[in-house]
């Protein structure tokens, strides 16, 4: 087989498209290639109720753009929480936590939209923990999340931030934290909501909603909802139905708080409109929307490269090599019903049996993808977090939420179905708030498939560099 070498030579430029705002007076997201995302050409933007007040105003005379993380909780959430947050080295705010705190700690339901990685989950936990009360027996707080990946490692936060600090002696009831998660022990966690309800719950859509239909679970005592990836969640034929009952009887209880999270909203300002209308959040609900001009990190370096299909391999093989990443993620299409039914071995593990065999490089080969079992997903995982450098071959699953910081390489081995799967995929990396460092997102194209890369740029507003093929005898 020829070798290839791969060499930049231009890149495709951006146009900026203007799209007009349609009125608000239908349902949720839609789900397609080209999304209609109305975009602010502001670094902040506060999208608000006739009746709210603005962002600016919540945060008159505290001078909160110079406040530590700590400054901005200080006096809302309790000082066992503070320390372990020092702890965990958790000291400048990211934009989202600076501009969405003070919405919060005033008991405003809200929006948070703002880039992957950029501490939306570590904002409504600490909302959370400035509302709950562990001395009380009952759930006060629950966070719903799309997939058991991404319940996990919330979980793992809030315990962390729960915990007792290592220096002092303060004497308080730990803040008990249940990951209610598909595929867990549903029998045991029955009892345990019985004996000792816990005092935060992480849930998946199916597991929540079974112990609410059995009626073991009731929401009168929940004082926050959070609903973590609500995009997904709307976009979900599985889960969209169960969501909207649960934010409909969660709307008739008394002193709640609802706080949507998510990097992509689609049509944001229509959702707005059908969460007053809907009243799945309050009227005077705030969108704190970060970074709206950019809403991919200015860290991330796109290219693509233009190949045959039968040649897809033996280039994402020559890039690895060229690139030699510390550690990628390489994105792969679902496998259709057509190819299931016929038989056919999944993309994944084709192309993991590929570089398993072709590839020659110290990283570890591994695969995570939505029809292995719970226990692989997780055996997978376990491995990349244990350190060393690691090539996952994985579907969408784990585009959303899962933190991998020491990624450095996304490839795009099939290009995604839409710019949001795309603005989620390339969010996988670069996820180090402060840092310096350049990370790469690499796509994988036909010539047939530019002009939907080209589309993905003009909505996400990026520039992609093209690699070109050398073919070496």
């Amino acid at each position: 087989m020829a070798a290839i070498a791969i060499s930049a030579t231009h890149t495709i430029l951006v146009t900026r498209v203007n799209h007009k705002l349609s009125s608000p007076n239908s349902i949720e997201f839609t789900n397609r290639a080209f999304l209609p995302v109305s975009i602010s050409w502001k670094p902040l933007r506060a999208v608000l109720s006739s009746s709210a007040v603005s962002i600016e105003e919540l945060a008159a005379g505290t001078g909160n753009n110079s406040l530590t993380l700590r400054e901005l909780c200080q006096g809302h959430v309790p000082e066992h929480v503070l320390r372990r947050m020092d702890e965990t080295g958790y000291v400048l705010p990211t934009d989202i936590q600076r501009e969405a705190l003070p919405v919060l700690f005033s008991s405003r339901d809200c929006i948070l939209h703002a880039q992957t990685g950029s501490g939306k989950t570590l904002t409504y936990l600490l909302l959370i923990f400035s509302l709950v009360n562990a001395q009380r027996s009952a759930v006060q707080a629950v966070i719903v999340v799309p997939t058991r990946e991404l319940g996990m490692q919330v979980t793992k936060v809030a315990r962390v931030l729960a915990a007792k600090p290592s220096d002092t002696d303060l004497e308080h009831k730990p803040c008990t934290v249940m990951a209610l998660l598909d595929g867990g022990m549903l029998r045991r966690h029955k009892s345990w909501l019985k004996a000792e309800p816990p005092t935060i719950v992480v849930a998946t859509m199916g597991s929540l909603c079974q112990l609410i239909e059995k009626h073991i679970f009731k929401l009168e005592s929940v004082q926050v909802l959070v609903i973590d990836e609500v995009d997904f969640l709307f976009n979900s034929s599985k889960q969209v139905s169960s969501l909207k009952k649960l934010l409909a009887s969660y709307s008739s209880c008394n002193n709640r708080q609802t706080v949507f999270a998510s990097a992509s909203i689609p049509q944001h300002r229509r959702f707005l409109h059908n969460c007053i209308q809907q009243k799945w959040t309050k009227s005077d609900v705030v969108h704190v929307h970060v970074n709206a001009i950019k809403p991919l990190p200015s860290c991330l370096h796109h290219r693509f490269v233009i190949c045959g299909k039968k040649m897809k391999y033996q280039t994402l093989l020559s890039l690895i090599q060229s690139d030699a990443p510390e550690s990628g993620i390489i994105f792969v299409g679902e496998q259709s019903e057509k190819s299931k039914k016929a038989g056919n071995a999944p993309s994944t593990t084709l192309l993991v049996d590929f570089l398993s065999n072709s590839y020659k490089g110290s990283s570890d080969v591994l695969l995570l993808e939505e029809e292995m079992n719970f226990n692989s997903r997780a055996a997978s995982l376990l491995e990349v977090r244990q350190g060393g450098g690691y090539l996952l071959v994985s579907t969408d699953i784990a585009a959303r939420g899962i933190d991998l910081p020491e990624t450095t390489h996304i490839y795009n081995f099939d290009l995604p179905r839409s710019a949001i799967d795309y603005l989620h995929r390339a969010g996988r990396t670069g996820r180090k708030p402060f840092s310096d460092e350049k990370w790469t997102v690499t796509s994988i194209i036909t010539s047939e498939e530019l002009f939907v890369l080209q589309r993905y740029e003009n909505e996400l507003k990026f520039k992609s560099e093209e690699l070109t093929l050398q073919t070496q005898c």
